[in-house]
């Protein structure tokens, strides 16, 4: 049997706000959107006693042993939905690991995806948050790829026919600890987007929005700050904003030219930090 292929594309959040507190978590709401990054995920059911999960690929250094993906099918053999069911799993690590991007919880997403549209598993909705819930709280987001609003009571609203942009993403050689991003957090924000609408992906609604981890985050690694400052004078950027609790700060662009320039002139000043082009899908 061979391997089906799974692309797997990097969430950014275009604007967050925390609204309240959890146990051990925060209550967020964020509007997202998915850019054409991935990583590749090959996926096949294979004879063995136990599932076998690998990654290669730039950013496949590190990744722990209480991955996002090891700890999906640890819960969908738990709850027995896998019938004994065994699969390897391979996957080509493209997008940056502690960087806001998600790269770890969009591929359990995928898997997830994949195992419910192939009818090896069959699920409600409810069973299916709960599964994401306990892999992480952004997993939810990525059953299936398209333009998000997350609520502040963790539903989500999806949205076909968005506004597109032209990005340039820039990571630092360090990456941000969500731990300490969030413990930082002093104020909370009454909900904004609890009433979801497509005119909150328009370049004007966004232009006057924020994630609210920035504050934090800059306050930590005042290296950020000063990378945004940099940014937000290349090429006039619509708005320049850090996606998730970071470290990776994206720069949104009305044109594919104004962002590669953009991306050429960071290159030159900053040769040793991550940066690439892409766009909103």
């Amino acid at each position: 049997m061979s391997f089906s292929k799974v692309k797997s594309y990097a969430k950014i959040n275009l604007a967050l706000n925390v609204t309240g507190r959890l146990k051990k978590l925060h209550k967020i709401e964020s509007i997202v959107s998915f850019i054409n990054l991935h990583d590749l995920i090959f996926i096949k059911n294979i004879k063995n006693k136990d599932h076998k999960i690998s990654f290669y690929g730039k950013f496949s250094k590190n990744i722990s042993n209480n991955n996002t993906v090891k700890k999906l099918f640890q819960i969908l053999d738990d709850i027995e939905l896998l019938k004994n069911k065994k699969f390897n799993v391979k996957i080509k690590k493209n997008i940056p690991q502690k960087s806001g991007l998600g790269g770890g919880s969009m591929n359990a997403a995928n898997i997830l995806n994949f195992l419910i549209k192939k009818k090896i598993i069959k699920i409600n909705k409810k069973k299916l948050q709960k599964i994401c819930s306990l892999i992480g709280s952004d997993v939810i987001l990525g059953i299936n790829s398209k333009c998000t609003i997350l609520k502040s009571n963790n539903d989500v609203k999806k949205f076909s026919g968005c506004p597109k942009f032209y990005t340039i993403l820039v990571q630092p050689n360090f990456g941000c600890s969500t731990k300490i991003i969030y413990s930082g957090i002093k104020k909370l924000t009454k909900p904004k987007y609890n009433n979801p609408k497509k005119k909150m992906f328009s370049s004007k609604f966004l232009s006057n929005q924020e994630n609210a981890l920035e504050k934090v985050a800059f306050l930590k690694y005042p290296k950020l700050k000063s990378i945004k400052s940099y940014i937000e004078n290349l090429k006039n950027p619509i708005f320049v904003r850090m996606t998730g609790s970071g470290s990776l700060i994206v720069a949104y662009y009305q044109s594919k030219r104004d962002s590669e320039l953009a991306k050429v002139q960071f290159k030159r000043k900053f040769k040793n930090y991550w940066c690439n082009t892409s766009k909103t899908i």
